[in-house]
């Protein structure tokens, strides 16, 4: 664990030093780049810190005990060297896992996109349910959000919910909820008090940065349009919302949740970047699971992820087998074990695939 652990102060102290380089200042994307290797490592180097000054102690209290001149010292030294002992191996555990190789994409900000699918009325009303939900979450992380564009249920809900999420690692945490979202419950608008089922779609993007994704500008076709949502006069009777189309994909992106045309159109060319961006993305994880068959990220944006049941007040997530009887916490955005459950089965695939370099 020194050996590999020396391995990665090498490259920190280098990544130190580049990071000051003027050559690299100037260059946005590796500086960029860079600094979040910088912040990666810098919590390693503060694992490896504890593990040398545990491994130290260990060697200190052996010498003492094989000593044993001083019997007071020599009973300090075995109470040190059996608490040591036992915080060794949780250490080299959480080590390891910080060693598995991060995916570049984790430190993005995302732009998630609801979509009612069957169901009807009540998809929709689901779909406005996981926005809800999702908002909370975020909310409880400090994280910021805000609306690109939307379209409303005609029952309540949201037919579609497209919004940004920005903060620390964002799409880490995030990519794990894209897919099919199933719920069971009695709807709103059902006399006979039968259950049904409906569903909503989850799509997760990183946000590609300019120099991710570059756009001609002649590829794109731009509409302007009034405003559907509310606002009042001004923003439905003006021309401010703004529709994007790539025209060599027919990728779509529109905003018209601004009153500014200007701030419109950048978050819309925001979005189109994304979907270009996801599309390239999407390609790599379909071939990166057909290589390691991963349990919680095959890519295949229809897969049915999770089933929150009502009447039994559980939710499941289906990838990894996970029931919990905490519903109403759930939806009310308390999703972070569910998270934490993904993320560690992820990361343990990671280690067997890169049980060569532990």
């Amino acid at each position: 664990m020194i050996e590999k652990l020396n391995i990665v102060k090498q490259r920190f102290d280098e990544v130190n030093d580049l990071i000051i380089q003027p050559d690299v200042i100037a260059d946005q994307k590796r500086y960029i780049e860079l600094n979040k290797e910088y912040k990666d490592l810098r919590a390693l180097m503060d694992e490896r810190e504890k593990y040398l000054e545990l491994t130290n102690n260990i060697e200190e209290a052996k010498e003492i005990i094989a000593d044993g001149s001083d019997p007071e010292m020599t009973e300090m030294a075995k109470m040190q060297l059996e608490e040591a002992e036992k915080e060794v191996p949780k250490l080299e555990e959480k080590i390891r896992m910080m060693l598995v190789p991060k995916d570049p994409d984790d430190a993005k900000n995302v732009v998630i996109e609801i979509r009612a699918g069957t169901g009807g009325d009540e998809a929709s009303i689901f779909a406005g349910d996981l926005y809800r939900m999702y908002t909370k979450y975020v909310e409880s992380k400090g994280w910021k959000h805000n609306i690109v564009d939307y379209s409303e249920g005609t029952s309540g809900g949201f037919k579609e919910m497209i919004f940004e999420v920005s903060g620390e690692d964002v799409y880490g945490t995030m990519k794990f909820e894209a897919g099919v979202h199933r719920v069971q419950r009695v709807p709103q608008t059902e006399t006979q008090g039968r259950v049904h089922t409906s569903a909503a779609t989850v799509m997760v993007l990183p946000e590609a940065e300019e120099f991710d994704v570059e756009i001609d500008p002649k590829e794109v076709r731009i509409d302007y349009f009034c405003s559907s949502g509310p606002g009042g006069q001004s923003v439905n009777t003006t021309y401010s919302a703004v529709r994007l189309t790539h025209e060599p994909t027919g990728l779509v992106a529109q905003c018209q949740d601004q009153k500014s045309q200007h701030k419109n159109k950048e978050k819309a060319f925001r979005v189109l970047r994304s979907r270009l961006y996801e599309m390239e993305l999407a390609k790599k994880q379909e071939a990166d699971a057909a290589k390691r068959n991963s349990m919680v990220s095959s890519g295949d944006r229809s897969a049915k992820i999770r089933t929150y049941n009502y009447s039994q007040g559980r939710v499941t997530d289906h990838r990894i087998n996970l029931t919990l009887y905490d519903l109403s916490n759930i939806i009310n955005g308390d999703i972070q074990k569910i998270l934490d459950e993904l993320r560690f089965v992820e990361n343990t695939e990671k280690l067997k695939e890169n049980s060569d370099i532990f």
